[in-house]
């Protein structure tokens, strides 16, 4: 976690509809790691893609009897490393590489949270993402400037609670914000 009072690590980055990137389009993105020296770490929460966790389990060979995770979809974290995955997650971090991202919200990127997920002794919520997104120093903040992303405090229910096809809405809402009535361009005063 970054030092610095200007970090946006555990923020929600809501996508503004003028943001056409097709990886972060209506996106809602979690910042895991924001610092001035090294830029910043997130990743996507409401993009599932037609995999599922179930399918993932099988690949790696860890056995797998909750026929849930067969309807529990994996998510397309961010354009970096799609082949890499990680475990968003609340309760406590014991597992073999967690990083804190707020009391309660951990990263895991090991096996081990995933053979307890198949067994049942998972977290209580999770999200598994394969990929991130990364922003050089600066850049974040600038996109930020130039009215790519609104900003809110993560929010548990909206992270794990609300369908990933309303969380983008949901999240403006948050704000006072009806994403649907924004145009696709802004202007500067």
């Amino acid at each position: 976690m970054s030092d610095s009072n200007n970090s946006l690590s555990s923020q929600l980055l809501i996508a503004m509809p003028a943001l056409n990137d097709p990886n972060f389009n209506k996106s809602l993105t979690l910042i895991c790691e924001h610092s001035a020296q090294n830029g910043a770490m997130g990743v996507v929460i409401n993009q599932p893609t037609n995999a599922n966790v179930q399918e993932l389990l099988l690949q790696l060979e860890i056995k797998c009897e909750e026929q849930k995770l067969r309807e529990t979809p994996i998510y397309a974290g961010g354009p970096v490393s799609p082949d890499r995955g990680f475990i968003l997650h609340d309760g406590v971090a014991n597992w073999n590489s967690s990083m804190q991202i707020a009391t309660g919200l951990h990263l895991t990127s090991s096996n081990d949270i995933l053979e307890a997920i198949a067994r049942n002794e998972g977290p209580d919520n999770s999200i598994v993402v394969l990929g991130y997104a990364g922003w050089a120093p600066g850049q974040l903040e600038m996109e930020i400037a130039a009215n790519s992303w609104l900003t809110i405090g993560y929010q548990p229910q909206l992270v794990f609670d609300t369908p990933p096809e309303e969380q983008w809405l949901a999240a403006g809402n948050i704000l006072g914000i009806d994403l649907n009535l924004l145009t696709a361009s802004a202007g500067h005063a």
